[in-house]
């Protein structure tokens, strides 16, 4: 894994976004059409909180099996809670992943619209922090999140606005992922060949290696962001969205070298989701003649979710 050649991934600013909007959507979408993929600084979520996340996290999987597993609910599709060690299998792998992970959603008031849709959150009795520090981390990812899709608009040649009201109300999910010790003969790898279900993908924690996308070549490329930076790529809905413009790339996290393999890997990744009724359906702007519509049925965002979920056997048809 430590041969893997490193891709050559843009590190951007989010200060330049509020600095210079035009340019920062040039570099942004420009690194999106290569790679699927962006690095991001300055990304405004504050570190101390970042640090309070990561000792939660590591205290909820410190916990006894028994008792995280009193937080897992099979029927709910994982989407909430907790979801157990090697539960999960990407999209047409041989393995499942090594790898458990609590789900933290959107709060939704009492008599919500998308109540039936999106369902509550768990709250775990410990670590006591726990609920505090993740609904403020939720908050500052939303926020984020937007000025990334504002310039993803612009870049689209779209009002800076437009995905304002497409994800009002998102069905966001903020995964908290850990990657325990494996054997150095370990089956399968820690996170299988994938893409994202969503939007867009803002990801914490990969600054230990392990994250790998596939190049257009079909070689494997590590990433390799700086201290503190979030990994950003797109999601399977803003490819369809993009009638794949900006493309959804296939993506993994290897198991590391034997000498690392007792060591846990913990990671943050916030699904930027939009509400359940939003309908995916191609921007006309991304439909030319040498790349005509490949979607001409749209879709409910919900429908979709559901769809991807059944494949990655998190719900049962």
């Amino acid at each position: 894994m430590l041969d893997t050649p490193a891709a050559q991934v843009p590190a951007l600013s989010l200060k330049d976004e509020a600095a210079d909007p035009e340019a920062f959507a040039a570099a942004l979408g420009g690194s999106f059409e290569r790679f699927g993929f962006a690095v991001i600084a300055d990304h405004g979520v504050p570190q101390d909180l970042i640090d309070r996340a990561w000792a939660e996290t590591a205290a909820l999987f410190g916990l006894s099996e028994e008792e995280k597993r009193s937080y897992f609910t099979p029927a709910g599709g994982g989407q909430r809670g907790y979801t157990p060690f090697k539960t999960e299998i990407a999209k047409d792998a041989k393995h499942v992943d090594l790898k458990e992970f609590w789900h933290v959603g959107r709060e939704l008031p009492a008599g919500h619209r998308f109540a039936a849709d999106m369902p509550a959150n768990i709250w775990p009795t410990r670590p006591e922090g726990f609920q505090s520090v993740f609904l403020e981390l939720f908050e500052a990812f939303d926020r984020a999140g937007d000025r990334l899709l504002s310039a993803i608009a612009r870049h689209l040649k779209l009002a800076p606005n437009w995905f304002d009201h497409a994800v009002e109300d998102g069905n966001s999910i903020l995964r908290l992922l850990h990657y325990p010790p494996i054997p150095a003969d370990a089956e399968g790898v820690r996170a299988g060949a994938h893409e994202d279900i969503n939007l867009i993908t803002l990801l914490l924690g990969a600054e230990e290696a392990g994250l790998e996308l596939l190049d257009r070549d079909g070689k494997w490329l590590a990433i390799r962001p700086p201290d503190g930076a979030m990994v950003v790529n797109v999601g399977d809905m803003l490819q369809r969205l993009t009638n794949h413009v900006l493309p959804s790339t296939t993506h993994r996290v290897v198991n590391p070298p034997p000498e690392r393999r007792g060591h846990s890997r913990y990671s943050m990744p916030f699904f930027l989701h939009p509400a359940p009724d939003f309908l995916i359906e191609t921007l006309p702007g991304c439909i030319t003649a040498e790349n005509p519509n490949r979607y001409p049925v749209p879709i409910t965002a919900h429908d979709y979710l559901h769809e991807r979920l059944v494949e990655i056997g998190l719900v049962k048809k």
